[in-house]
C-alpha cells in the first residue's frame, strides 16, 4: 500500500520514471537481473513553510563509548564528526509543558518524537491540525509495525476522515522520497497542505557489540509542512510558487545486502491434527552495513544525483545557498561538497551533536538551521538522501 500510493502520485505528475534492467545474454533462467530504478522531474508547485523537531532525551557522548568498546573520543570524531548521539532508552520518559502549564512526564517513544516534531512544524507554518490532509510518515523503525502516521495525526489533532495517512520506508533516503511524494498530491491538487516526517530509532537495531556500527547511531524525529502554491496567490516580488525547483530519485536493489536489517523469525510449534505445524515468531536481526561499500556508494552516486537535480531545477551550483544531505559520515559530506566544487561554509550540518539518524536527519539538521536564522525565505537549498535498498535521491528546495 505504501509503494502503491506513492506511485499513484507520481504517475498522476509530469515526472518521468524508468526502470533499467542491464541485459545479460548469459544469465541462468533463475539468475536474478539487477535492476535500478529512476524517477526525476523539474519545478512543483509547493512550498515548505514549517519545519520542526524533536531528539530523545537521553545523550550517549563518545566519551561514555570509551566504557563500552575499546574506543576513543579522538578515534569516533577523527572518522565519523560525530560527538555524541540521543538515543531512546527502555521505558525512557519525557518532561512536557501541558496546555494548562503544568509538567508532566509522558513516554519517549518514537511516536511521541514525531509527534513532538509535528506540532513544532506546524506552528511554525502558522497551520492548525485541521488544515492538513495528507501526512507523512517515513520511517524504517516505527512503534507500530503496521505505521505510526494514522496514530500520529490523531495526536496532533486531525480529525479522523478528514486525511489520508501512510508510512513511507526508504531508509535514510526516506525524508527526502517523502517530500517528493507529498509534493505530486499537492501538485495534482488531491491535497492542499502535507505534513511529512522522517522518524527513526535505528539504535533499536544495532549491535551494541560491534564498535563500528553502534558508534554511528542516534534517534530522533523531524516534521516538514508543504503547502499548495495556486498561481500567483499570495505571491509577492520575485515569489513563484515553486519550492521544489527539482529532484532526482534512484534505487538499486543489487545493493541490499550491503545495509539492511533483515526479518529472523524463531520457530514456534503450534498443535494442529497429526505432526503440529510450525510457523514463526516475528523479529529482526541487528542491522548489518559493509561500511567500505556504503561509503564509496555514496560518495560516488550522492553528487551524480545533486548535478541531476540541479539539471531538472535549471540551476547551477553557484546558485545554491546551501547543501543539505543526511548525516551520516563528516567525510561522505566533505567529499561530497568538494565534488561539486562548493565550500563547507555552505554545508549544514549537526552530525556532531546527533549521529546518523536516518530518515529524521534532514529535517533534524534544517530545523535548526531556521530556526537560527542561518537558512532564510528564499534560499536555495540542495538536499540529498541516500542509504539502505540501496536508495538515494536529491531535491532543490526554495525555502518559504
Amino acid at each position: 500500500m505504501r509503494f502503491l500510493l506513492a506511485v499513484i502520485a507520481l504517475l498522476g505528475s509530469t515526472n518521468s520514471v524508468t526502470a533499467f534492467a542491464p541485459i545479460n545474454h548469459h544469465h541462468h533462467p533463475t539468475q536474478q537481473i539487477n535492476t535500478a530504478l529512476a524517477a526525476k522531474g523539474g519545478k512543483l508547485s509547493v512550498r515548505p513553510i514549517g519545519i520542526g523537531s524533536c531528539a530523545p532525551s537521553t545523550v550517549i557522548t563518545n566519551a561514555d563509548m570509551e566504557a563500552v568498546h575499546d574506543t576513543s573520543d579522538e578515534w569516533i570524531r577523527t572518522r565519523t564528526g560525530i560527538e555524541q548521539r540521543r538515543v531512546l532508552v527502555h521505558e525512557g520518559t519525557r518532561k512536557i509543558i501541558g496546555t494548562d502549564g503544568e509538567e508532566t512526564e509522558t513516554p519517549e517513544t518514537l511516536r511521541t518524537l514525531g509527534i513532538e516534531a509535528a506540532k513544532n512544524a506546524l506552528e511554525m507554518a502558522g497551520k492548525s491540525p485541521s488544515d492538513i490532509d495528507l501526512v507523512i510518515c517515513a520511517t524504517s523503525s516505527p512503534d507500530d509495525l503496521f505505521g505510526d502516521a494514522p496514530s500520529i495525526a490523531s495526536a496532533i489533532g486531525i480529525e479522523a476522515g478528514k486525511c489520508v495517512a501512510f508510512d513511507l520506508t526508504a531508509a535514510c533516503s526516506g525524508f527526502l522520497f517523502g517530500i517528493v511524494t507529498a509534493s505530486q498530491f499537492l501538485t495534482n491538487g488531491a491535497s492542499q497542505n502535507a505534513l511529512v516526517l522522517g522518524a527513526d530509532a535505528l539504535t533499536r537495531w544495532v549491535d551494541w557489540d560491534d564498535r563500528n556500527s553502534c558508534i554511528l547511531f542516534g534517534d530522533g524525529a523531524g516534521a516538514m509542512v508543504l503547502t499548495r502554491s495556486d498561481e500567483n496567490e499570495g505571491l509577492t516580488g520575485s515569489e513563484d510558487g515553486f519550492g521544489i525547483l527539482g529532484y532526482a530519485m534512484h534505487s538499486n536493489g543489487a545493493g541490499y545486502k550491503d545495509l539492511n536489517c533483515i526479518y529472523k523469525g524463531e520457530p514456534k510449534k503450534i498443535s494442529t491434527p497429526g505432526e503440529g505445524t510450525v510457523v514463526e515468531d516475528g523479529s529482526y536481526d541487528s542491522m548489518g552495513m559493509n561500511g567500505r561499500k556504503v561509503y564509496s556508494f555514496a560518495t560516488r552516486e550522492v553528487p551524480t544525483v545533486l548535478e541531476e537535480a540541479l539539471e531538472q531545477a535549471g540551476i547551477s551550483v553557484d546558485e545554491v545557498d546551501h547543501l543539505l544531505l543526511h548525516q551520516a559520515n563528516i567525510r561522505i559530506m566533505e567529499t561530497v561538497a568538494s565534488r561539486l566544487g562548493m565550500p563547507m561554509e555552505k554545508v549544514i550540518t549537526n552530525l556532531n551533536k546527533y549521529g546518523n539518524t536516518s530518515a529524521a536527519s534532514i529535517p533534524l539538521a534544517l530545523d535548526e538551521a531556521v530556526r537560527s536564522g542561518r537558512v532564510k525565505k528564499g534560499d536555495v537549498i540542495a538536499c540529498a538522501g541516500f542509504g539502505a535498498g540501496l536508495s538515494w535521491g536529491a531535491a532543490i528546495l526554495k525555502w518559504g
